[in-house]
């Protein structure tokens, strides 16, 4: 619990809607701090599964010097420790050492669904809210097993996006709050990575977040992983059998288990469960029906999302990593194709055909990741273009070291350069080998290109929007950060040209034998 102390304390004191809080002030690099700041009450015990409830207020100061603690998840081990607590809603805020209103960047952080908080240390934001010049806040939400699961078929003393819920709750917090803090309540940008991504995007097709972000910021949001109801029902169905519970079993019974036993048992889905490997997340924000009328991607082709300027992308060597898997070139093609055909059999054979079948290494990764995080960013680029700014980037940049390892510019690599702390990333150790040339200069760049964004609603004028050709430009301006960094215009288009008709909202639709299992064919009762 944290501390409350007398108001006579030193460090900056800010009264929120809730109560008094004291942070702190780092002289070097010149920030401003306040640290676990809660935005919502424990989710634990009976608010499991539940929407989050706003923060019970406090007397006095409450110390705010000190991270809270993270969602419950597991760790980077060969065990199956787990680390964490329900009482987890809070945010941190950074600002520099100034009494300046200032932009607002609420951020959310990445992490597969199952693992991340708002204090990871390439994420805490010294230096990225001083190079911007921004009130930056991170967000802690839950995670897993306890956040984005849709247990709706369990029962319906629940909600289908717990996560959701909890970043819509602390978006509404900055609203009411901010301005204590120096930060402009009328200029907020919403930013995330990978699963912060997705959400970035997901909150900007939830109609209930209309007003509370004015720009999006989405870096590699693998938004072809939100689940559509079959995942949701099979997902559900699986936990309750890791959990050793009888199929009967109800929300109940899973409140009263212990959250890190829930945290094993959703670990054990995922590793046994094989789902990535048919696109198949365990974890992923559900298309509701309430909070998310309809899929992202669709309600962006439709025109029904958040009409705020937009910059996205994301990284060439995205899934790098899959290059290791599979041993014979018939065994990746197959593969492939099976992955495709779960969302849109008819269509899956012309995306593999780009892919020149995707049975060599660099194909099949090169397909795995567009399929994640490409194809559908560019989708939500097009469907976006048309209603409000919009600016698409593609991070190359690799140290030497990762592309002789064949890795490449790997997933989350960018956040190297955005927050400019290099030492902080989990690739830190292949990089101290060298071959860092040019990266000053990229962060630089890209925080600039960020910082103008940020501010202005777009970033520098060398950086032309994605869209149609005009008279001045060719049609779909890309960003390259590279060593050079550099314009390209429509690229990659034949494989863009491959996914232009490929469905890849409704995972289930190429396993009818799943759909009767679950009883979600017409006419067909549960197995």
């Amino acid at each position: 619990m944290a501390s409350i102390d007398t108001p006579h304390s030193a460090g900056p004191q800010v009264r929120t809607t809730a109560g008094v809080v004291r942070g702190l002030v780092d002289e070097f690099p010149g920030i401003r701090t306040w640290r676990g700041v809660p935005f919502g009450a424990s989710t634990g015990g009976d608010n499991r599964f539940r929407a989050p409830r706003r923060p019970r207020p406090w007397r006095g100061v409450r110390d705010a010097t000190r991270f809270g603690p993270v969602a419950p998840q597991p760790t980077y081990s060969w065990t199956d420790r787990v680390v964490g607590a329900e009482n987890c809603l809070h945010l941190d805020i950074v600002r520099p050492d100034t009494d300046e209103q200032l932009p607002v960047v609420v951020y959310l952080h990445g992490g597969s669904f199952i693992m991340g908080s708002s204090h990871e240390p390439m994420l805490r934001g010294h230096q990225f809210a001083r190079a911007v010049n921004c009130v930056y806040v991170s967000v802690n939400f839950r995670l897993g097993a306890l956040g984005y699961l849709d247990l709706r078929s369990i029962g319906d003393d629940c909600v289908a996006n717990p996560a959701l819920r909890d970043q819509l709750l602390a978006l509404q917090w900055v609203q009411s709050n901010i301005a204590q803090f120096g930060g402009d309540p009328t200029s907020v940008t919403l930013m995330g990575e990978s699963a912060g991504g997705s959400a970035v995007a997901t909150l900007m097709a939830a109609p209930s977040a209309r007003g509370l972000f004015h720009r999006a910021i989405a870096q590699s949001p693998p938004l072809a992983m939100v689940h559509s109801r079959a995942q949701s029902e099979l997902w559900a169905r699986e936990l309750v059998y890791r959990m050793a519970l009888p199929r009967q079993a109800t929300l109940r019974d899973l409140r009263a288990e212990h959250p890190h036993d829930l945290v094993r048992a959703g670990q054990s889905m995922m590793w046994r469960g094989q789902g990535f490997m048919h696109l198949n997340s365990t974890y992923a924000p559900t298309v509701d029906g309430t909070l998310l009328p309809s899929h992202p991607l669709t309600a962006f082709a439709a025109g029904e999302q958040a009409q705020v300027p937009l910059l996205l992308g994301t990284n060439s060597d995205e899934a790098s990593f899959s290059k290791l898997f599979y041993m014979r070139t018939s065994a990746r093609s197959r593969a492939a194709l099976r992955l495709l055909s779960a969302f849109d059999s008819v269509e899956a054979h012309r995306v593999l055909e780009a892919y020149s079948g995707a049975s060599e290494r660099g194909e099949f990764a090169e397909l795995l990741a567009d399929a994640l995080f490409w194809a559908p960013s560019v989708r939500l680029a097009t469907g976006h273009n048309p209603l409000a700014p919009t600016w698409m980037y593609r991070f190359d940049y690799a140290p030497a070291a990762l592309r002789w390892l064949g890795l490449g510019a790997m997933h989350s690599l960018e956040l190297s350069a955005i927050f400019g702390d290099p030492g902080a990333s989990r690739t830190s150790g292949v990089t101290r080998f060298g071959g860092m040339e040019g990266m000053a200069e990229l962060t630089d760049r890209m925080q600039y290109h960020w910082g103008q964004f940020i501010h202005h609603g777009r970033p520098g004028s060398e950086w032309p929007p994605y869209g149609p050709p005009t008279d001045d430009s060719p049609a779909r301006a890309t960003m390259v950060f590279d060593d050079p960094t550099r314009v390209e215009y429509d690229p990659k288009a034949a494989q863009r040209r491959a996914w232009a008709d490929f469905d890849m909202t409704e995972w289930g639709n190429g396993v009818p034998d799943l759909l009767q299992q679950l009883g979600l064919l017409v006419g067909t009762p549960p197995v």
